[in-house]
Order: structure tokens, then sequence, then C-alpha cells
């Protein structure tokens, strides 16, 4: 019946609520003489029976034409109570006088004064008993939330979270004394110290923060505080969005990891940001990748003359450069945007691009970073990371470029795999390219693993989630450093500005995470358990599968301890030992040539001459390589 009434046309259901005013306004007319005259007899009953439908009759229309049927039964609040007012008032008004007309005489003051206190407690208590009624019809598809803060936020929050058809604010939870006990909406406030207790006697499915105006250090405290609860963690859109139709309050979102490690914002240095950038010719290879593509959202909004989109990748270039024509559009900002496909091995296309538009800075983003993939392909990798740059640096220098910074990596410190060797080496070039003396002034900004990239183990971590698990990890002890694309890049843009030649800038990354405790806090704020010898009925396990070949259990960001602050708190200037170039280049011609004949021994040989605190952690584990040997030494003489 419910569901019937549910899915009627919105006239259907205006017609059925204006003929059962139309049936009990009569009945409020009788009451109000029943009160007045100590009872009903049958000859009032057929004496004013003709004024009581004519009563009815012409409120009706006065009704509709107020609104009274225009509004949404479940959406209705205290608003209405004033339209009800109106309404009893003028139906009064009618009676009134059709009672002169009819009966020749007026009702008298007693009974028209009750008619219109019982017109008014009908019409409200009808309307609300309605929309308790359908409201909880629509509560058995409806998630039980609660919701954090019962400021202004969590109060409109709640407003339309009723209206909606997804949620259903249980009650609310508030750190301010002052509002405990109280109610929001007809929703009671509690302290959070009852949350576990009220969570479990409400079945809460999801706690909803509406908070907008915490700190990033605020909110982390609280999540903390609500992370052991195991219930799912979210947070609404903007009320401003919300009200202005651009989001839907039920369009939460699932607090994430990077919510909770992510740092309160430090000012940037508005001159630093834009020294290197605004007005002119801006060039970012590899600008389709996670950290590229954040360096270029950056960089349009600080109005380049022109900025130079370079990638490899068709689909990830056409991506951006779609994205930053919109932002372009949007913020009439009228840069110019050139997206150019192709290699950093290509240096004739690099010198032609360079010099053609008069580059002043190049952010060289371009690069193979998934250390087991790099492992398997270490010439590939060897090429494109270090003979990349080479060729890209040579490039730079003979178009005259002002400015070139690296993206570089925290496995490049005492590398244990070939990847972070690489990222060494590309820093070792620019190094004795910057010795040497050049136009050009060569920095590299080196920082450890960003939340959410292509290689991240956090995007990895949040399919493994949603599929049920299990999560797999390497080692329970494994450690790393995490920073978000968006601070990583506008550190990096920042640092580039402050570059004298040959700069290694080390980004403050704060503490080191355990990955284990990165995917144990995951599940949790997902809203399940992990499943564990103590807990056999958790949702989610985690597996360790042991570390692949390359993988250490802890990154480091410094070689030497020769550091210096600079004048951002968050970017350090670090003095490391550097190869004189004459020397670099014939190390670089004769790992070339091991790369030329595919001698993976001498490769790592060279490697290991070059690289100061390289240690493989592995044997070579080329495909192709390990084929051959397989082939050309069998088991049985390979264990001889």
């Amino acid at each position: 019946m419910k569901n019937l009434f549910l899915h009627l046309p919105r006239i259907k259901k205006q017609m059925i609520a204006a003929s059962a005013d139309f049936s009990c306004l009569p009945i409020l007319f009788y009451f109000a003489l029943i009160l007045r005259f100590s009872g009903l007899t049958l000859d009032l009953l057929s004496q004013y029976g003709l004024l009581a439908l004519a009563t009815a009759a012409a409120s009706i229309p006065i009704f509709i034409s107020l609104g009274l049927y225009r509004a949404v039964i479940r959406y209705i609040d205290q608003k209405i109570i004033s339209t009800v007012i109106l309404a009893a008032t003028l139906s009064t008004v009618v009676l009134a006088v059709f009672s002169f007309i009819i009966k020749g005489e007026q009702c008298t003051p007693t009974t028209l004064w009750i008619y219109w206190v019982n017109t008014i407690l009908y019409l409200l208590t009808s309307r609300f008993a309605a929309r308790g009624f359908l409201l909880r019809a629509r509560d058995i598809n409806h998630r039980r939330v609660a919701i954090y803060g019962a400021g202004k936020t969590g109060s409109l929050l709640v407003t339309e979270l009723v209206a909606g058809q997804q949620y259903r604010p249980a009650f609310f939870i508030d750190d301010n004394p002052q509002l405990h006990h109280t109610t929001v909406h007809g929703i009671k406030v509690f302290p959070s110290n009852r949350l576990p207790e009220l969570a479990e006697k409400y079945r809460i499915n999801a706690i909803l923060l509406a908070m907008p105006s915490l700190t990033r250090s605020q909110q982390r405290c609280i999540i903390n505080r609500l992370e052991p609860l195991k219930i799912s963690i979210k947070i609404p859109p903007p009320m401003t969005a919300v009200m202005n139709g651009l989001a839907r309050a039920e369009d939460v979102r699932q607090i994430e990891i990077e919510d909770l490690l992510s740092r309160d914002q430090v000012e940037p240095n508005p001159r630093l940001l834009s020294s290197c950038i605004y007005g002119k010719c801006i060039m970012v290879s590899g600008a389709g990748g996670s950290i590229g593509s954040e360096l270029c959202r950056q960089i349009i909004a600080l109005q380049p003359k022109r900025l130079i989109l370079f990638d490899i990748s068709e689909f990830s270039l056409y991506t951006i450069e779609q994205e930053l024509q919109n932002i372009n559009v949007a913020e009439d900002l009228r840069v110019e945007l050139i997206a150019c496909i192709g290699s950093v091995l290509n240096y004739e296309k690099c010198k032609a691009v360079l010099s053609t538009f008069a580059v002043d800075t190049v952010y060289h983003a371009a690069a193979y970073k998934h250390v087991p993939l790099v492992e398997s392909n270490p010439i590939e990798g060897i090429q494109n990371n270090a003979f990349g740059t080479l060729n890209f640096a040579n490039a730079a220098m003979a178009a005259e470029v002002k400015c070139f910074v690296l993206i570089s990596s925290d496995k490049a410190v005492r590398p244990t795999n070939v990847m972070g060797a690489t990222k060494r080496l590309s820093e070792l070039i620019l190094q004795a390219f910057a010795v040497q003396g050049s136009k050009t002034c060569f920095s590299m900004v080196r920082f450890g693993n960003v939340l959410g990239s292509s290689g991240s183990v956090v995007p990895l971590f949040r399919k493994q989630i949603a599929a049920g698990g299990p999560i797999t990890l390497t080692h329970p002890e494994i450690t790393r450093y995490f920073m978000t694309i968006p601070e990583a890049a506008q550190l990096v843009l920042q640092a580039g500005s402050m570059g004298k030649g040959g700069d290694v800038f080390v980004l403050d990354m704060g503490k080191p995470m355990r990955i284990a405790d990165l995917a144990e806090r995951m599940i949790h704020l997902s809203g399940h358990e992990v499943k564990s010898a103590d807990a056999p009925h958790g949702a989610i396990e985690i597996q360790y599968i042991g570390l692949r070949p390359g993988e250490k259990l802890y990154e480091e960001l410094l070689i030497g301890t020769n550091v210096t602050g600079t004048e951002h708190p968050l970017i350090m200037r670090a003095q490391e030992a550097a190869i004189e170039w004459p020397f670099l280049k014939i190390m670089l011609n004769q790992l070339d040539d091991a790369c030329e004949r595919c001698d993976h021994e001498a490769i790592r040989t060279q490697l290991l001459k070059m690289i100061n605190g390289y240690h493989p952690s592995s044997e070579i584990v080329d495909f192709v390589w390990q084929e051959k040997m397989t082939k050309n030494f069998p088991k049985e003489e390979q264990i001889r």
C-alpha cells in the first residue's frame, strides 16, 4: 500500500490530499459546534449541513492558491506553519461570511475561534503525520548514518539528507558540550564518547563528517578516534555546492588515506611559484603521468605564456590536454597549449621543440618508475631514465633553456634496484653539467612516494578492498615516505625557482609509515575489519608475499649529512658528491655499449662502478637474460 502511494503521479497525490481536506473540514466545523453547545443534535446537524459543505468547498481553492498542495510532503519543515495559519484564518473568514449569508446570522465568535484552532491543528498534524509515514516507508532502503558536527553545516546536511533517498540521519555527534542533549531538526546531539554504544544501538552504516572548517591535523585527530569503530567514514560535498545545485548532499565520498596522511597546507611563496613560470614558455616532459599532469595543472594556474605538454603516450597526452583546455576556458586563462608526442630519447625532436618555442623552463618528469618492472627490464629503464635525461639535458643546453628541473626519487639514495640507480645516474649527469658550466641552470628535486600515483600501493589496496581482499603486502616491516601529489608538485615548482646550478633539493616528507599500518587503516576506514587469527570473522585478509626483486624495507632521502635549509620550511638543499663530466662521459659510453650488447653482467658491473652506494638486492632478473641463462646452463649445471 505504501509503495503504491509513493509511486502515484504527483497530481493524483494532490487530489487525494485535497479530497481528505474537503472531507475533514465539515467534521472540524461540527466538532466546534459540539464544543460550543456541549453536544450535537440532529437539528444542529441538518441546520448547519449546507454551511459546513459550502465552507469546505470554498476553502479548497484557497488552500490551492496558497500552495498547500504544492509542497512535497516528505520535504516539509517548520516553514509550513505560517502557510497553515494563513489557510486556517481565511477558511474561518469564509465560514463567518457564509454563516451570515446562509443563516442570516453569524456563528458565535466562540464557534469560529474553535474552528480556527481545530483547522490549524488538523492541517499541521495531517501533514507531519503523512511526512512521518512516507519517510518510514522509504527507510527500508536507507542507510542509517551518524553526523559528526551539529553546527550550521550539519544542520543543512540533515535537511538535505532527510529529503533524499539514500541516507537517514540517526543522531548527531559533537564535541561542543553546550550542544549535548539538544536536538537539531528533531535529531538528538550526543558527545563523541557515546559513539561506540550508539553506533551499535542504531545499527549505523556510516559516519558523515560535517566540519569543513577543520584543519588537516584536527580532522586526523577525529578520524583516529573513529577508526577503531570500523565504520565507514564519509565526507559530504561542500554545502555551498549543494545549495547552488552543483552537487547533491548524497554525493558523499569515502574518506581516503590521503585525507589522513596529508598535512596542513604550508602557505606557498608566490614569488617562488611564479618566478620561473609567469609569462614564460614552459615544457613538461611526462606531462600525462601522475606528477607531470599535476605540475601542468598548477603551472597553467600561474599563467605562463605557453605550456608545452611532452609525452610518449598518446592517450595520456590527450587526456591532460583536454583537461587543461577546459581549465583554460573555465578560468579564462588564455594560456597557449601545445601537445607534443615524443620521446626524451629523440635528441633532434627535443631540441627542435625546445628551440622553436624558445622554452624558458623545463620540468623533466618523464621516467619509468615501477621498481619491479624496471628490474625485469633494466636496459629500457637505463635508456629511458638515464640516457633520456642525458639527451634531454643536452637538447636543453643547445636550445639555451634557462632552467631545467629534474624530478628525482628517494630510491636514488643508496639504491638497491635498477630504477633507483637510473635516477641517481640522472642526478649525476645534471650535477656534472652544472659543474662544467652551462647557460642552463640544472637542479633536481628528490622526494618519496606520492599518494594515488599510478605506481603507488594506495590505488592497488583500494581495488583489493573493493574486491573483498585479500590485500597483498610484500613484508610486514616495509616502510615508505608519503606525500600527496598536489603538495609534491607545489614544492617542486618552488624548489626549481631556488636553483643555482647542480642543486639537489630534498622535500620534507614527514615521518615514514609502515605499509602494513597503511593497509590496516584503509581497511578500517572502508568500514571493514582485518581478518586475522584474533579476528577470524574479519572481512579482508592481509597476505605477505615477500619482497620483490630490487625492493628494500625502507627508503632514505639523503646520501650525506651536508644539508642546509632554504627559504621554504619544507625544502632542504643537499650538497652531494658528483663525478666530473669527462670521467662520467667515459663511463656512460661504456654503459651504453653494454646496453647495446644486452650484456647484463657488464651493465651491473658498470652501474656498481658509477653509483656509490648501489647494492643490488637480487640477482639479474631480466626475462630474456634469465631465459638465455636457463638454456645455456641447465639447472643441473647451475647447481654443480
